[in-house]
C-alpha cells in the first residue's frame, strides 16, 4: 500500500498513535486516542481503523496487550508525511549557538564540542564522522623528534583536522636534521590534497640536495600510510553513550547488550554512516536535507531498535557527517531540526564563518 492510499481518517489515527507512543513508550488503545484527540470518533470506530492500519503493516499488536505501536512502515510514513514540520525554537538554537562561541578555543576541538552539543541537547547518542582527509588540502607538516630512529609526522588539514603517525626510521637521525626537511616538505607540499600527495610525493621532491636523507627516504616508504584517510576508528567521536540507557527501550537485556555492542564497536557506526547516502537517495528519505533511517533501514543486522537522524557538513569541497542514533521512539521532528542547525552551524564555523 503506497502512503496516498491512506485516508484522511487513517492518516490522522496513524499520527495519533505515533506521536502518543513517542511520548509514552506504551502501547496506544482505541479508548486512549478516542478520549485524548479531539476527532469526533468513537472508540469503536477507531478500534476498526486499527485494525486496518494493523493489516497494512503501519502498526502491530505487542504480545497480548490491546494497544498498538508503530511498525517500521508506520515511522517511515509519520516522518515522510505525517509529523510537524522540524523547526527549532528559539531557546534551543540560542543554546547550540552560545556554546558554539563561548567553548570553541580552536577548530581542532570543533567536532569533539558538536558532537558533545548534540549528546545533551537532544539527549541521544550523537556522532560525528570527520571529512575524508585524503581529500582535504595539507596546510602544514610538522616533524617532531622523538628518539635518533623515531620521528612524530603531524599533519594539519586546512579544515583543521590533525592526523599523527609515528614512523620508525631505517637509520639514525640528528634532532637538527629535521628542521631542514620539514621546511622543503611544506614549500613543496602545502596547499596540495594529501591524495595527490600521496601519488606524487616521489616526484615533487626528487630535485632536492638531500638525496639519501633517512627522513626523505621515510616519507616514501610511508606516503601511503601517513597521506591516507584516518584509520576507522580515529575517524568518529561518540557522545551520550549513557542517554541510551535512559530510555525504557533498552530495559530489556538483550536490547541492552545491542547497544553496548553497538557502542564500543565504532567500525559499526562509521559503516552504517557511510554506507547510507545511497541508501538515502534510494528510498528518498530527506526531510528539510536531513536524511533519517528506521529500523530494518540501517545497514545493521541488529539495528531495528534504532533510528539514525543525519546530515552532511561541509568542510571546503569536502563533507563529513553528524547526526543522532537513538530508539525509533524518538521526536523525529525535534531532532530532526536540531541536527539541521548544527550542521549548518558547524559547516559556518569550518569555513571560517561566525555567524551572529
Amino acid at each position: 500500500m503506497k502512503p496516498a492510499e491512506l485516508t484522511a481518517r487513517e492518516k490522522n489515527i496513524l499520527r495519533y498513535i505515533v506521536d502518543q507512543f513517542i511520548l509514552t513508550a506504551a502501547p496506544v488503545g482505541s479508548r486512549n486516542i478516542s478520549k485524548r484527540y479531539d476527532i469526533g470518533l468513537s472508540p469503536a470506530t477507531v478500534r476498526n481503523i486499527m485494525a486496518d492500519l494493523e493489516d497494512s503493516g503501519y502498526i502491530n499488536h505487542p504480545h497480548t496487550s490491546a494497544g498498538r505501536v508503530p511498525t517500521d512502515k508506520g515511522y517511515r510514513i509519520y516522518v515522510d508525511a505525517l509529523m510537524d514540520e522540524p523547526k527549532i525554537d528559539g531557546h534551543t538554537r540560542d543554546t547550540i549557538t552560545a556554546d558554539f562561541k563561548n567553548r570553541i578555543v580552536d577548530i581542532e576541538e570543533i567536532y569533539n564540542l558538536t558532537s558533545k552539543i548534540l549528546s545533551r541537547i537532544t539527549d541521544q547518542l550523537a556522532c560525528v564522522v570527520y571529512p575524508k582527509i585524503e581529500t582535504g588540502v595539507l596546510s602544514r607538516i610538522q616533524l617532531v623528534y622523538l628518539s635518533s630512529n623515531k620521528i612524530l609526522v603531524v599533519i594539519s588539514i586546512v579544515s583543521g583536522l590533525v592526523k599523527t603517525i609515528t614512523l620508525e626510521l631505517t637509520a639514525n637521525i640528528e634532532e637538527e636534521q629535521i628542521e631542514v626537511v620539514q621546511r622543503l616538505l611544506n614549500e613543496r607540499l602545502a596547499g596540495l590534497r594529501l591524495k595527490d600527495i600521496k601519488e606524487t610525493i616521489t616526484e615533487r621532491l626528487k630535485d632536492h640536495d638531500l638525496a639519501g636523507n633517512p627522513i626523505i627516504s621515510m616519507l616514501y616508504d610511508s606516503a601511503d600510510k601517513i597521506f591516507n584517510d584516518f584509520k576507522t576508528e580515529e575517524k568518529i567521536l561518540i557522545s551520550g553513550a549513557r542517554n541510551l540507557l535512559k530510555h525504557p527501550e533498552f530495559e530489556d537485556p538483550l536490547k541492552f547488550e545491542n547497544i553496548v555492542e553497538l557502542i564500543e564497536d565504532k567500525d559499526i557506526i562509521v559503516h552504517i554512516f557511510e554506507n547510507s547516502s545511497g541508501i538515502f537517495l534510494e528510498r528518498s528519505a530527506s526531510v528539510s536535507g536531513v536524511n533519517i533511517m528506521i529500523g530494518s533501514e540501517l545497514p545493521y543486522m541488529k539495528s531495528e531498535d534504532y533510528s539514525l537522524v543525519m546530515k552532511e557538513y561541509q568542510v571546503g569541497d569536502n563533507s563529513g557527517a553528524m547526526g543522532i542514533l537513538g530508539p525509533k521512539r524518538m521526536d523525529y521532528a525535534k531532532i530532526i531540526a536540531i541536527v539541521d542547525y548544527t550542521a549548518w552551524l558547524l559547516t559556518e564555523y569550518l569555513s571560517g564563518n561566525q555567524p551572529a
